[in-house]
């Protein structure tokens, strides 16, 4: 699955244009790379996301094109 659509569907980025934009401005890594919005994701992926001063890491723990909300949070473990 394509990064922008997992950070969508993950919910960690509201919209897929959003989470785009933020692959094009190298605010999104992947395993310490930066990456584009069309990087396959795989399950134990250790992502970087910076929102401003504040950054984000996660390790992917499911790929899947259909979440509901309640189960979004699942699809990732934050790491301190």
């Amino acid at each position: 699955m394509r990064l922008d659509k997992w950070l969508k569907v993950s919910r960690l980025i509201k919209r897929r244009t959003v989470a785009n934009e933020a692959c094009d401005n190298d605010r999104v890594s992947v395993n310490g790379r930066t990456v584009k919005a069309s990087y396959d994701v795989k399950v134990g992926d250790k992502l970087e996301l910076k929102f401003g001063a504040n950054t984000v890491k996660v390790e992917v723990l499911v790929v899947a094109d259909n979440v509901g909300k309640a189960d979004a949070a699942a699809m990732y473990r934050e790491i301190l």
